[in-house]
């Protein structure tokens, strides 16, 4: 499990894999609790600090369109997030997962590799030192 100072410290990277963030919603709108937060994070000095270049836009609506998030990845693709009913917590994880695909892409493809890897199916049923195959697991159970 991880600490509150690692979600901290995660957190502040998230801009690192975005270029530009926008936030929409009416302020008289009971759902914008995640919006203000994401808005509180994206403007902690930290957070501007991983990417300066990340443009971040609040636009202050006055209908009654749901509060929404919209962020474009480094790599130009764009994600809208409904804010209403998703917390920012997740809003977080889900773009930290993404940046890691998308370091993890880079890696690979400054290697020479080819993007998406694709691993044969024989290779997945292979084992791997330091584990054990379901057979001795189950014949060690029943002992």
């Amino acid at each position: 499990m991880n600490s509150g100072f690692e979600e901290v410290e995660r957190g502040k990277l998230m801009l690192k894999f975005l270029s530009k963030v926008k936030i929409e919603f009416n302020a008289l709108d009971h759902r914008t609790a995640a919006c203000m937060e994401f808005i509180a994070q994206c403007n902690a000095r930290k957070a501007k600090e991983s990417n300066p270049a990340c443009q971040v836009l609040v636009k202050r609506r006055t209908d009654d369109h749901a509060p929404q998030i919209t962020v474009t990845y480094v790599n130009g693709v764009e994600e809208v997030i409904d804010a209403s009913c998703t917390p920012a917590q997740d809003i977080r994880k889900r773009i930290l997962e993404r940046g890691r695909h998308l370091e993890t892409e880079q890696m690979f493809r400054e290697a020479g590799e080819t993007w998406p890897v694709e691993i044969p199916e024989e290779e997945l049923r292979w084992e791997f030192y330091g584990t054990k195959s379901k057979k001795a697991l189950e014949k060690g159970q029943s002992q």
